[in-house]
């Protein structure tokens, strides 16, 4: 007899660690879904037992550096602050008026009684000061200063603020108002403050109706927001980690909320839609959760790394501000994509149909299936057929978009809230009362030349270079600091302190007056900071490193989409369509805000500049958002390719697979963003218009014409990888109707999802 040799089978090729990780959290969904709330919980308890920090922001340049050593020194100055006392009926003057007097008087009074008295406290009641009532007679003004410092100013001034409101009720045929600026940051403060919550109240229900109207049923919506909700909890609450080395403040706080509700409900509508349809195509809650995480689950992966990416690229910007809120968007990106893969199909394993639960009438029904778009796909259809025609007509519309950002300005504005602002309005009365000057340049010097001869006759050699209608102007003053281990110079600038005016009269103050006069001095160095060097040195460093944020974020960008989708061509096309969406929003706000386009409708006054970090924020937020889109869209498209359908007809079906989530996604970022439009600050209007524009954009011109119309004039190139890459792993495409793959009804089987990785 002869013994047949025993068969061994061939060893079953091991599933891909996006499916064995969602794998595990669906068999263990109790422990999953226990396990990330308990994690969620554990960080918010840890990072609080953390001691509180307060790290110190500085301005980057010359102005940081004179901050640092005034810092050093202990040198503080305290707010300034001013109440005008304004008559109300024409005719009354401060000589014959016994109310503007008595008023004074009572001002001055209710400051001296307060327990920590204002300082300085300067009235034209006082000997002297005759400059304190304007040229008209009509008003008066009180100086003082409040105790504190710029840290804890938005508090002192409190008190202040209080007895002046006291004085103003007991004289209401008077005009009684307080600016300065510890009221003027206490008031932006609040104002701020009050419009990022209204953001925050009317955001989730708006994205909670939206995605009860997408998926028609109460429990399927509530998912994204769950996952949005404890990833942002948990990425602000690892804000603490960093807060003892860089400075985490509201700004980064807040963006990280909007990027983690973005991403948030990003990831969770690819992954339950995936879900859905293929139960609706006939697969178990099992089957669905092991193709949706094969796919979608793949596609949340290169997603968030992209957007990581993104985010990341604010590294590189030098701004303190900017390094807070890369941590903090990274960190929520991340939490996210791990909830995607873990919680969520942890979530829906323990569910099952249940998601489908909480109906709503007329909605349910009808939503329960993720369908195919047939308005999607007869448009691609239509590009496909004269890919040339549309796809030339939609970028030339897109460039003629974007032209406009060729003349873009940057530049900080002299006051970036509404004139309305009872603040602002009293800060006008009293320029128009008493015209002053911007804020002076402040020149800091230190060594130990300072107590040397040649010091004080640098000084009048800097003092004889002003002149009327000149750069520097008068007055010039110098005072000994800090015991005389430092020295201040005030130097008055020509222009307003925010224009080009300011700007180049900073220049020749740094670069030709101050090298020619205190440099010339051995033994001393200096640096000029104030609010024009400030605002100077800030958008200086932002213009510099934008370029390489810009170049990196592409470069890293292009090498990840390269090994995801195993093509040259398609991470240039998906990184030369985002730059052209970006161009697009950033002509769009060119036009509307330094060009003061509707002016009236938004409730704002052009400055005809667009604040600095604005196009830096907006960049890395659009890269990355609109990977997003496009990751998930190729990664459709992809997986038909593999399944054999030749390019043109995965494109077709990819996006018309696609379209619902998408649109989905797009509408609900668009409807969020939209909100900042109606805000207060100029800056924040950028973004309320900007952000949802390009989103916009991106959903359906590039997705819909461009993206179809590239991918169509390619053909097969798109798949196209070098020789020399071909060692990066994966499965490249099938030849075009070669051996077919199973049917677009069917829940794709084991050995097909393990190939799409």
């Amino acid at each position: 007899m002869h013994a047949h040799p025993t068969q061994v089978p061939a060893p079953r090729a091991r599933s891909p660690i996006v499916e064995r990780i969602a794998g595990w959290s669906a068999r263990h969904r109790k422990t999953a879904v226990l396990g990330w709330l308990l994690l969620v919980a554990a960080v918010v308890a840890g990072t609080h037992m953390l001691p509180a920090t307060n790290i110190q922001s500085y301005d980057s340049g010359q102005s940081g550096q004179a901050e640092q050593t005034l810092n050093r020194l202990h040198v503080t100055s305290p707010p300034a602050e001013q109440v005008l006392i304004q008559s109300r009926a024409p005719g009354q003057t401060f000589g014959t008026d016994p109310a503007l007097r008595q008023a004074t008087a009572q001002v001055v009074a209710a400051l001296r009684r307060l327990p920590h008295s204002a300082s300085g406290i300067r009235s034209p009641l006082d000997a002297g000061p005759a400059s304190l009532i304007s040229a008209s007679g009509r008003s008066a003004l009180v100086t003082f200063n409040v105790p504190g410092n710029a840290n804890n100013e938005d508090q002192t001034v409190l008190p202040d603020l209080n007895a002046v409101a006291a004085v103003q009720a007991s004289h209401p045929d008077l005009l009684i108002q307080e600016a300065g600026n510890a009221s003027g940051d206490r008031a932006v403060n609040a104002l701020v403050s009050s419009d990022l919550k209204k953001a925050e109240e009317t955001s989730v229900p708006i994205t909670l109706i939206l995605l009860v109207a997408v998926f028609g049923a109460l429990i399927a919506a509530g998912i994204p927001l769950l996952l949005a909700a404890t990833s942002v909890i948990t990425a602000i609450s690892l804000l603490a980690i960093p807060g003892h080395w860089l400075p985490v403040g509201q700004a980064t706080a807040e963006v990280t909320l909007l990027i983690g509700m973005a991403v948030g409900i990003d990831y969770s509508l690819f992954y339950l839609r995936r879900e859905r349809e293929e139960r609706a195509k006939g697969a178990t809650v099992a089957e669905a959760l092991r193709i949706a995480a094969g796919t979608s689950g793949r596609a949340i992966v290169i997603s968030g790394l992209t957007v990581m990416i993104a985010m990341a690229g604010l590294f590189l910007s030098g701004a303190p501000e900017f390094t807070g809120i890369a941590f903090g968007t990274v960190a929520v990106v991340g939490v996210a994509v791990t909830g995607s893969l873990t919680f969520v199909p942890a979530l829906l394993s323990w569910l099952g149909r249940w998601a489908d639960r909480g109906r709503i009438p007329f909605l349910g029904r009808r939503r329960t299936a993720a369908k195919p778009s047939r308005l999607w796909a007869a448009l691609v259809r239509r590009v496909a057929g004269r890919p040339l025609l549309w796809g030339g007509a939609a970028v030339l519309a897109m460039l003629a978009l974007a032209a406009p950002a060729l003349s873009m300005r940057l530049a900080y504005p002299q006051n970036d809230v509404p004139n309305n602002v009872p603040i602002i309005a009293t800060f006008n009365r009293i320029q128009q009362a008493f015209p002053q000057a911007p804020s002076p340049a402040i020149v800091v010097v230190t060594g130990s030349g300072l107590s040397g001869p040649a010091v004080w006759p640098a000084i009048a050699g800097l003092r004889a270079r002003a002149s009327a209608d000149g750069p520097i102007r008068e007055p010039i003053t110098a005072s000994p600091i800090a015991g005389g281990r430092a020295m201040i110079v005030n130097v008055t600038l020509a222009g307003n302190g925010t224009d080009t005016a300011s700007d180049d009269a900073l220049l020749t103050l740094r670069d030709r007056v101050l090298p020619a006069t205190l440099g010339r001095v051995g033994g001393i160095s200096y640096a000029v900071t104030g609010e024009t060097a400030s605002n100077y040195d800030d958008t200086r460093l932002i213009d510099a490193r934008t370029p390489i944020v810009l170049a990196t974020v592409a470069a890293l960008a292009f090498v990840l989409l390269l090994i995801a989708f195993r093509s040259v061509a398609l991470p240039l096309m998906s990184i030369g369509l985002n730059l052209l969406s970006v161009g697009a929003a950033y002509g769009l706000i060119t036009l509307v805000f330094q060009d003061g386009r509707l002016q009236g409708p938004l409730d704002f006054t052009s400055f005809g500049a667009i604040t600095p970090w604005v196009p830096l924020f907006m960049f890395v937020f659009l890269f990355g958002l609109s990977m997003d889109y496009h990751v998930f869209i190729l990664s459709r498209i992809r997986e038909l390719r593999l399944r054999g359908a030749s390019t043109k007809e995965a494109v077709t079906d990819g996006i018309a697979n696609s379209a619902g989530v998408v649109t989905t996604a797009a509408l609900i970022m668009m409807a969020v963003f939209s909100i900042f439009a109606t805000l207060n600050l100029v800056e924040l209007k950028m973004l309320g218009i900007g952000l949802p524009a390009a989103v916009l954009i991106d959903a359906t011109v590039v997705r819909g014409v461009l993206v179809p119309a590239c991918m169509t004039l390619l053909g097969e190139r798109c798949w196209y990888l070098p020789r020399w890459l071909r060692w990066i792993p994966g499965r490249p495409p099938v030849p075009p109707h070669g051996p077919a793959g199973p049917s677009t009804d069917a829940p794709l089987s084991q050995r097909t999802l393990s190939g799409l990785t």
